[in-house]
């Protein structure tokens, strides 16, 4: 004789169901489903066109001419198809959709696999870009201050020498503000500023080049002198450039702000807001990395508006741009971390949602990030380390994997080929980039200095 379910079984069941969509009516990634496509256009440039589109003069100079045109655009192509594959992955099973990276690995690989799989890597690298982006707001509101007040060289002494651990603790006050807005949508206004500002300063940084114009005796010769250092620096300019073009890790995310309908599709505007993004990313990039290496050849410092440094109210503008831009991406960034631990909070350990619950969770984890970005500030060098073995599988070749595993293209079919291209070149640059950091880390330990 069978086993009777419980009378009362189906109301439990409703009521458990009713609890679930509440608690995905409120957490971050799933709270709000009406964005228009032009929202996804700014969120994905915000987070992809970081102020390390100031270094690539600099990392032209370290790969050359041919192979850093080469290295700009395979990326850019590579990273492109990716995005693709992601945005199209979002909704393949019927009535279902992916809202965030972990649950396309955990559909691709399995429950516990595809979770340890992708949640690591997305982790290091949203965590470590909101602790960069701390870095490079405070370093950048320094900047700011020392141009407009300490003369022409903006060089401050004495009194007006304000420590760079101050700037950041400024920097960090927006985002303890900032940080309770709930969702994607709600910061919208912060990421279109912050889109705005990307590309006002990628032009000021290559117009201001064109003004200055070439420098007389340029040369274009690798930076460095030694072959190791030829190689070396070469390794870790790959990896400047490659993961420049990291905004992989919130794109699914980003995509479950908008709609979806069985006639209309989330992918449709999504896949319009991603192209016209690249082409955003394409007119940030390729101007500031070939103009300024065009200018100043291997002499160009690791911020091209070092390199530029007069006039002085255009740089203090720029450097003022970067700041509101950092403040979009950290928010960008930060927003599926927040859904991370506001899902462990309330589904794990039955945490009631509410205000109290996101203002002490959002604030601790704001200050942890300030606290790292305070006590490390040349935490940039420790991620082109660390970060090489995560940006390169979550923007390269995860998606690639996933492809493979979900779809299962013919062997030797254009597809199969395609993905199997980005996954070998995708983990050479795992390999090959992270050498270049370790280098970095080597050579500039001696100038680390906590809390400087």
């Amino acid at each position: 004789m069978g086993t009777q379910a419980p009378e009362n079984y189906p109301a439990e069941k409703d009521a458990r169901s009713a609890r679930e969509k509440a608690i995905d009516d409120w957490l971050p990634i799933t709270s709000s489903r009406n964005a228009k496509w032009w929202y996804s256009a700014f969120h994905n440039v915000t987070a992809m066109v970081g102020a390390g589109v100031l270094s690539l003069p600099y990392a032209m100079s370290e790969l050359g001419w041919g192979p850093g045109i080469a290295v700009l655009v395979v990326s850019w192509v590579i990273t492109l198809y990716t995005l693709w594959q992601m945005v199209e992955m979002h909704e393949m099973v019927p009535g279902k959709r992916f809202d965030r990276y972990h649950e396309l690995g955990q559909h691709a690989f399995g429950d516990r696999l595809g979770l340890w799989i992708v949640v690591p890597q997305q982790l290091v690298v949203e965590v470590g870009v909101n602790i960069v982006y701390m870095v490079t707001g405070g370093k950048s509101l320094k900047k700011f201050h020392d141009v407009l007040v300490c003369g022409d060289n903006g060089v401050c002494e004495g009194k007006d020498n304000i420590k760079t651990t101050y700037f950041i603790m400024i920097f960090a006050s927006v985002h303890f503000v900032l940080s309770q807005l709930p969702n994607f949508n709600s910061i919208s206004g912060v990421s279109l500023a912050a889109a705005v500002m990307s590309l006002s300063y990628s032009t000021i940084a290559w117009g201001a080049s064109v003004h200055k114009g070439r420098m007389s005796g340029v040369d274009y010769h690798l930076r460095a002198t030694t072959t190791p250092g030829k190689v070396f620096g070469f390794f870790g300019a790959l990896g400047d450039v490659a993961f420049a073009y990291a905004g992989h890790n919130v794109v699914l995310e980003i995509q479950a702000t908008i709609p979806s309908t069985p006639d209309k599709p989330s992918k449709k505007p999504m896949w319009k807001g991603v192209v016209v993004a690249y082409v955003v990313v394409a007119l940030c990039y390729f101007p500031v990395a070939l103009i300024g290496y065009w200018a100043f050849g291997n002499t160009v410092e690791d911020n091209i508006l070092i390199t530029l440094s007069k006039p002085k109210w255009l740089i203090a503008l720029a450097n003022m741009m970067v700041v509101v831009h950092v403040i979009g991406s950290y928010q960008i960034y930060a927003m599926p971390v927040f859904d991370m631990i506001e899902t462990v909070l309330v589904k794990k350990l039955r945490f009631p949602p509410g205000l109290t619950l996101r203002l002490i969770a959002r604030t601790l984890y704001v200050a942890f990030t300030m606290f790292i970005a305070i006590t490390f500030p040349f935490f940039g060098g420790l991620l082109g380390f660390f970060g090489g073995f995560a940006f390169a599988p979550t923007t390269y070749f995860l998606p690639c994997v996933m492809w493979l595993a979900i779809y299962k293209p013919k062997r030797f079919s254009l597809s199969w080929l395609t993905n199997w291209m980005c996954i070998i070149l995708g983990v050479l640059l795992m390999i090959l980039s992270p050498i270049g950091g370790l280098r970095q880390i080597i050579m500039e330990a001696k100038t680390y200095q906590f809390y400087s």
